[in-house]
């Protein structure tokens, strides 16, 4: 048996009765790296002497894809997020279709995505992949699900968040494929890791239904696992579920399911 993949812990999801630091010391001294959404939300000096390793937190603040003020917005915040990033060397910066709120709604809901809504995403995703060869860092756009946690969200599926990246075509944009969202969106999980595979910066993950840690639900991802490595694929695989009991063995779980 064998790790082939490099396994990252959400710090907002588990270990939720101690302080963020607190939570991402116990992640590490786990053997995880660490992810976080929000950074405005932390005490990001707290965060530096935790001495975690940080997989990836979101890059931007608010704003939108497929707007003209929105899009401006999005690359001004995630302009003000890349300082964070290096001050806790955190490789990836993460994206949405639309901010979302404090239950994780989007700010600008959409019954549909027009041809012009997506030609301005994909305007602004090139803009936001320039800032990122600028300035020496990679973001990724997430795909998410509407039936369940985010109701009218634009770009949201993994065919459409994957669609954009290849457009931009950029390796400062890249796609965290969310399997726990695409599970509820779209299925099919082996064969989509397979066409999203040039285009993957991440996978995040967590088990259907409940968003709990692997093994809880109806996902087989002792298979995925199989398939990824066999597709070649060495790169992170995030945690971003709760812990359906006690978190020390939510953690060995994962371990366990990406350990082929």
């Amino acid at each position: 048996m064998s790790q082939p993949f490099t396994l990252a812990v959400c710090a907002e999801m588990v270990f939720k009765a101690l302080p963020v630091a607190e939570r991402l010391k116990r992640i590490t001294a786990l053997g995880f790296q660490a992810e976080i959404w929000d950074w405005t939300k932390h005490d990001i000096a707290a965060l530096e002497r935790s001495g975690a390793t940080f997989s990836s937190m979101t890059g931007y603040i608010t704003g939108t894809l497929a707007d003209d003020a929105g899009a401006d917005e999005l690359i001004e915040t995630a302009k003000t997020s890349i300082p964070i990033a290096r001050r806790l060397r955190c490789p990836r910066l993460n994206l949405h279709g639309t901010g979302l709120d404090g239950q994780g709604l989007p700010v600008r809901k959409s019954d549909m995505v027009t041809g012009a809504m997506w030609l301005k995403a994909r305007d602004t995703l090139s803009r936001i992949a320039d800032l990122g060869e600028r300035e020496g860092v990679t973001f990724v756009l997430e795909n998410l699900n509407t039936a369940v946690d985010h109701p009218k969200t634009p770009f949201a599926r993994a065919a459409d968040t994957m669609a954009l990246v290849a457009a931009v075509g950029r390796p400062s944009l890249k796609l965290n494929l969310d399997l726990y969202h695409a599970q509820i969106g779209e299925g099919n999980l082996i064969e989509l890791c397979r066409a999203a595979l040039p285009h993957l910066g991440e996978i995040q993950v967590a088990d259907v239904p409940g968003r709990m840690e692997p093994g809880t639900g109806e996902i087989n991802y002792p298979a995925i696992a199989r398939a990824l490595a066999g597709m070649g694929y060495r790169g992170t695989i995030g945690m971003e579920a709760w812990a359906s009991g006690d978190d020390e063995l939510a953690l060995r779980r994962f371990r366990d399911a990406f350990t082929v």
